[in-house]
């Protein structure tokens, strides 16, 4: 069997009682309807959980939406670290779903997003924030580029391989 379809996994949308990475830590996503439009942490359990409040019909959307906020704040706070290591300052940051790609930059200075780096444990999505900054000097991936990553990141490549290794479980969730 080959590589790639090994790493193919099922498809999964947001349901009460699965189990979700947040910041690369299990999940239980609980439906609680008596309040509206809301999602909160509840810790202190086995697993920690993630509240779902309002109608069961928009569960998926509201915890898509909240998730994307989480990893907005995240990133935004990241990029901002790494471009003031820098010297440096970035346009805006968007989220998208993308499937190729972590993150990019443009030469405008603006930086881009999957959504899904939220998933991933904390030092992963720190260092594509890192990868992407250096973009706004290195706009390659030359050896220059690569020693800024390094200076910002040390240990980079044990994210990198975590990305190959477990990217694609990601991608499973929509």
């Amino acid at each position: 069997m080959s590589e790639q379809l090994k790493k193919q996994t099922p498809k999964l949308a947001f349901h009460p009682n699965m189990s979700v990475p947040l910041r690369g830590v299990p999940h239980k996503i609980k439906h609680c309807p008596k309040k509206r439009g809301v999602v909160w942490l509840e810790e202190g359990t086995d697993e920690p959980v993630i509240c779902v409040s309002g109608n069961d019909a928009h569960i998926e959307r509201r915890l898509k939406d909240w998730l994307k906020k989480q990893a907005r704040a995240d990133l935004q706070s990241c990029a901002q670290k790494y471009s003031d290591l820098l010297g440096l300052e970035f346009e805006r940051i968007s989220l998208r779903d993308q499937s190729s790609r972590w993150g990019s930059c443009s030469s405008k200075g603006n930086l881009s997003f999957s959504w899904r780096l939220i998933l991933a444990p904390p030092d992963v999505l720190d260092y594509v924030a890192a990868h992407e900054v250096a973009h706004l000097i290195e706009m390659n991936h030359s050896k220059s580029f690569w020693d800024i990553v390094k200076k910002l990141k040390p240990d980079y490549q044990t994210h990198t391989k975590w990305l190959k290794k477990n990217g694609h479980k990601l991608h499973q969730y929509f």
